[in-house]
């Protein structure tokens, strides 16, 4: 089961929590426990923020995935962790690159959660593997591949 805690810190617009459980909810099928995330979406100005803050880069990025972090042994609950969408990034990324917003939306969340699982795409190898795994998600969601197009795995900016 998934427990979603839905931020709203942006008018923005966006999916509604319908739309992004369904897509964690996917991303996540491949835990056997519990699952409780929060996603907060935000403005382009606290993206900035927070993205300055945590990865000392400062512009807004689309998406920042932050990981609970809890010792082994001291506590057994099923936080994975926070997603943090800037709404502004993800509505301009998707004109820009000429995707279908609701597909972009969709590959972000599950990126994300994919972050919170463990997953990364910091060495090439990881990155080819997480990519698949984005495929294959979006895919069976009717998405296209995100990736069609992209030079390298590691050039990408999605955090």
């Amino acid at each position: 089961m998934l427990e979603l805690d839905l931020q709203l810190a942006t008018d923005g617009r966006h999916p509604d929590e319908a739309q992004l459980r369904r897509w964690c909810e996917l991303a996540l099928r491949q835990r056997t426990a519990d699952s409780e995330l929060t996603i907060r979406l935000v403005d382009e100005a606290e993206g900035r923020e927070l993205n300055h803050t945590w990865r000392h880069k400062d512009y807004a990025t689309n998406v920042l995935s932050f990981p609970a972090e809890i010792p082994d042994g001291i506590l057994d609950i099923p936080l994975l962790g926070d997603l943090v969408i800037c709404v502004p990034v993800v509505e301009r990324e998707a004109a820009e690159q000429g995707k279908a917003l609701e597909a972009h939306w969709a590959h972000l969340v599950i990126h994300g959660c994919l972050h919170l699982l463990g997953y990364d795409h910091i060495e090439e190898d990881e990155a080819l593997e997480m990519e698949d795994l984005e495929r294959q998600l979006l895919a069976e969601l009717g998405h296209p591949d995100p990736y069609a197009g992209d030079e390298s795995p590691n050039e990408k900016d999605p955090e």
